[in-house]
Parts: structure tokens; C-alpha cells; sequence
């Protein structure tokens, strides 16, 4: 690439995340003539590049498509032919972060939902009553993608007072350690400074149920109306996929956004450190219990359980954090044939002592 082109690549990129290191990741094809470029929108084998010759349309077919976790998802620098009918991606450079859920389906495969992200912001309306589970369920995704979370609390204005809202943020800030927390209304406006000056550098992946405001609160960082919007129900404060498809937008004052469709299933996806960052506070608990396989249920000596008795720790909290683990290690298990068996040992483990606990019981009463 001569230093004209590479000028005008960058210029043309830069708004989109291109860099002196992805320049780096893409020098090895440009003696074949391809075009560097990052995906903006990904549909049905097909997808929208922007590069440096404008925004090309590409398929697909070349980047694995029945594998979930190698197709080209949004996000993605890629390698696209210039010119084809059709044009090809040839591959995708690799990744530094990416989002990842397990599917719907019973299959152990993943669902790759955004590429090269640099923060996560888990979207969370306060118009309905809070789900603390679900935030913890989307952090520990977000913090194993990667990438930075930050949960943004939207619709602040349907809060009726100032105390209320404080209280609210707090609930969420104990729920989500060495997270921001930011209260926000995208119709008034308040609070949209802080995340703006947030996102302003890199790429930001905007996340949450249907009905928790995102496309609003896109609209408000891209400063005009580019996503649709779609009252939410008064029954449930529930919304429509307002969003169908995951759209890459640069935004006017540097950084980039990635909107997704609402996400009814949020299952993890090979996600054990990031529940632990999720409940950091357990896992440094749990260094101080007795034993180092403790499992916080009723070994002697477990720190997690003091907590607990103690008030330091809430018992909803505990709960949550076992009910991830359990669900993490039920997906891993589904491609790790030692953690099945593993697995196996431990519920015939307990099964035997419940067993033995039963027949000394029945010893007494007789």
C-alpha cells in the first residue's frame, strides 16, 4: 500500500476505529489486492463494509457459515475483494474482544453478538422494577468479552424523586463492583454528557431487554433520529424489537456504537472469570474460607456463609453467584468431556453423603 493510500484509508477508517495495529493485522493482504474495512451491518450472509472506497456490500461465504462462533458478525475488520459481482470477505483480522452468549437452542455452540468492542453498555430501564440477576447475568458476559461494562440506568426521568434515584443507583452499584453506574434521560437529556464523554474514544456495544430504551438512548448519542422508536407497553414496561439487526455507527463526537436488538435469552457462554468480576466480593470471601474447594453450602469454616450469617453479604447475591456458576459449568461441561465426568463424581460425591446423613437420622429415630 503506498503512502497515499494508506493516508486515505486512514482518514476514511479512522472515524470507524482503524489504527496503526490494525494496520499491522491487514499488511499481509495487501499484496492480493484486498480492501481493509470494518463491518456496520451483518444480514443473512451478507454484509455492509465501510471501507475506504465507501460501503460495500460482501458475502459471507467465504469466512466459515456453519461455524457460530468464525462467521463475520459486526464489528469485525475484515479483508473484502474491491470489486466481484458479488464481492467476497475474504476473512475477518483477529479479534481483541468479543461479546458472546450461548444460543437459544439446546446445542453447545455460541452466538458471537459484537466484535472489537471496547465498552459494553448494559442498558436497564427504570420504568419497570429493577432485575438485579439479569444485570449480574449481562456483566459477567460483558467482563468476559473483554471489554469495559458500564450500566446505564435509562428513562431517569420517570423516577418521581431524587432519593428514590439515588437509591436505585446504589442498588445497581453494590450489584455491579468497579462498574459505572450512570443515571440517564435520553428525553431530557441529563446525564448524557458523562456517558458521551465515555464512548468518545473506541467502540461501545449498546445492550438490554426490549424496551429499555435503547434506540432512544442511541438517538441521543448520535444527536439525530437514526433508529426507530417504539412505545413501550404500560402494563409491563415492556417493548418491540424496535431493533432487528445490529447497526456499527460512528458517533459525531469520535467513538463508535453498535446498537443490538432486545435480548430476551441472556445465556453465559464460557464465562467463569467473568461471573467471578461480577461478584468479586465472594470470590475475595472465598480465599479466607478453610478449605480451597469450598463450596459455600455447608463446609465448616467458610467465610462466604459468615458473611452471610453476618449481614456483610446478601444471601440474593449468593444465590445469584451459584446459579451463574452452575449454568457456566453445565455449558462448558457440553464440550469438556473431564468436567462431565468431573461433574458426575460431585453429584454422586453429595449424593452419598445425603444418603449417609438420611440413614443416621433414621439410625436415631429407631
Amino acid at each position: 500500500m503506498t503512502s497515499s493510500s494508506a493516508s486515505s484509508v486512514s482518514t476514511a477508517l479512522a472515524p470507524y476505529g482503524w489504527d496503526d495495529a490494525w494496520a499491522d493485522e491487514f499488511a499481509s493482504y495487501e499484496p492480493e489486492g484486498l480492501l481493509p474495512g470494518r463491518v456496520i451491518r451483518v444480514d443473512r450472509g451478507q454484509c455492509d463494509v465501510v471501507t475506504a472506497d465507501g460501503i460495500l456490500r460482501a458475502d459471507t461465504a467465504f469466512v466459515t457459515p456453519h461455524d457460530p462462533m468464525r462467521v463475520v458478525c459486526t464489528g469485525d475488520w475484515v479483508a473484502v475483494e474491491p470489486a466481484g459481482n458479488p464481492r467476497y470477505v475474504r476473512t475477518y483480522l483477529p479479534r481483541r474482544t468479543a461479546f458472546v452468549r450461548s444460543t437459544s437452542s439446546k446445542r453447545s455452540e455460541g452466538q458471537i453478538l459484537a466484535a472489537n468492542v471496547d465498552h459494553a453498555i448494559v442498558a436497564v430501564s427504570l420504568a419497570v422494577e429493577l432485575d438485579l440477576g439479569r444485570v449480574e447475568r449481562f456483566l459477567a458476559l460483558a467482563w468476559e468479552s473483554g471489554a469495559q461494562p458500564v450500566v446505564v440506568l435509562t428513562k431517569a426521568d420517570l423516577v418521581p424523586d431524587a432519593a428514590t434515584l439515588a437509591h436505585l443507583v446504589q442498588d445497581v452499584e453494590t450489584t455491579a463492583p468497579g462498574v459505572p453506574v450512570l443515571p440517564v434521560s435520553a428525553m431530557g437529556g441529563d446525564g448524557l454528557d458523562v456517558l458521551l464523554a465515555l464512548v468518545s474514544g473506541g467502540t461501545s456495544v449498546l445492550l438490554g431487554q426490549s424496551g429499555a430504551g435503547k434506540s432512544t438512548l442511541a438517538n441521543a448519542l448520535l444527536g439525530e433520529e437514526v433508529m426507530d422508536v417504539q412505545a413501550t407497553r404500560d402494563a409491563d414496561g415492556k417493548g418491540r424489537h424496535t431493533t432487528t439487526t445490529r447497526n456499527l455507527l460512528a458517533l459525531p463526537g469520535g467513538g463508535v456504537l453498535i446498537d443490538t436488538p432486545g435480548l430476551r435469552g441472556v445465556g453465559l457462554w464460557d464465562a467463569e472469570s467473568g461471573v467471578g468480576q461480577v461478584f468479586s466480593e465472594i470470590e475475595s470471601l472465598a480465599e479466607r474460607c478453610r478449605f480451597h474447594d469450598c463450596a459455600h453450602e455447608s463446609e465448616p469454616g467458610c467465610a462466604v456463609l459468615a458473611a452471610v450469617a453476618s449481614g456483610e453479604l446478601g444471601e440474593r447475591r449468593l444465590d445469584s453467584y451459584r446459579k451463574l456458576l452452575r449454568e457456566n459449568q453445565r455449558i462448558v461441561a457440553k464440550t469438556d468431556a473431564r468436567l462431565r465426568a468431573e461433574i458426575r463424581k460431585d453429584w454422586k460425591r453429595k449424593g452419598a453423603i445425603g444418603k449417609a446423613a438420611m440413614e443416621a437420622k433414621r439410625g436415631r429415630w429407631s
